[in-house]
């Protein structure tokens, strides 16, 4: 009775294809391969890796598997997120009050700056979510793709370390630096003083550089200003912004 049967020919052995092989990885795509080269960065600790990418509606959905979700590295990627920039700022405006320095880092580490810089590395397409979730928009929404943000900047400082986190964050946030640096630049504090002192005789600003610092792509200015019986130093990464900078300071003296 087993006559007729014939065994497969080895062609056809050839180009049979693993079907369990081809359903996990249509299944599971890994973001690895996307996410990291954008980041500049491999993980040597591959859990903390898709811990970030894994929201909590998606865990809520499987409490047996006992996987934990991103918002512990959501807390921390924050707080780091804060330091570095804070830091860079600290540094690119060193005569800015804590203030102005708050509402700058304010401007740049929010939920909408952060969703931004998150689809620039289409985090939305990886990010682990519920069902639910991702049958409401969830991949698009701004406080999930912050939120993913934030975790994968606390899974790198983790994995790295300090330095390789700040490296990164600097980055993605220092083109945003100095977008603020063009906005402060153009705050006429020169003109303001001027129309305080022109009423007085032989009482015009007087400005000199007296020194740059840095490679040419990264220059800083010192400026001395003299006016009436107030001398300054402002510094900027711009002459005008040195200017402006020694403006500002001697506007508070005159006016204090």
């Amino acid at each position: 009775m087993f006559n007729n049967l014939r065994a497969p020919a080895p062609e056809a052995l050839a180009n049979r294809q693993p079907r369990r092989r081809l359903a996990k990885a249509s299944m599971d795509p890994t973001p690895a391969s996307s996410i990291e080269a954008q980041l500049k960065y491999t993980f040597a600790d591959r859990g903390l890796f898709e811990e970030a990418l894994r929201h909590s509606s998606y865990v809520n959905e499987a409490p047996e598997t006992g996987l934990r979700d991103n918002e512990r590295l959501e807390f921390l990627g924050d707080a780091v997120l804060n330091l570095v920039v804070g830091h860079l700022l600290l540094t690119r405006f060193p005569m800015l009050k804590e203030g102005d320095l708050s509402r700058m880092r304010a401007s740049l580490v929010n939920e909408q700056q952060l969703a931004r810089l998150a689809r620039t590395l289409n985090l939305g397409a990886f990010v682990r979510l519920g069902k639910g979730e991702s049958q409401t928009g969830g991949p698009e929404k701004n406080s999930i793709l912050a939120g993913t943000l934030e975790a994968l900047v606390a899974a790198v400082f983790l994995d790295g370390g300090f330095e390789v986190a700040s490296s990164l964050i600097q980055a993605h946030f220092l083109p945003l630096v100095h977008e603020l640096d063009g906005a402060y630049e153009h705050a006429d504090f020169k003109s303001q003083l001027q129309e305080l002192v022109q009423a007085r005789p032989g009482s015009m600003p007087h400005y000199t550089i007296i020194r740059q610092e840095g490679p040419d792509h990264d220059k800083t200015f010192w400026v001395e200003l003299k006016v009436l019986n107030v001398e300054t130093l402002g510094s900027g990464k711009s002459k005008k912004t040195a200017e402006q900078d020694a403006a500002r300071k001697a506007l508070a003296l005159i006016k204090s």
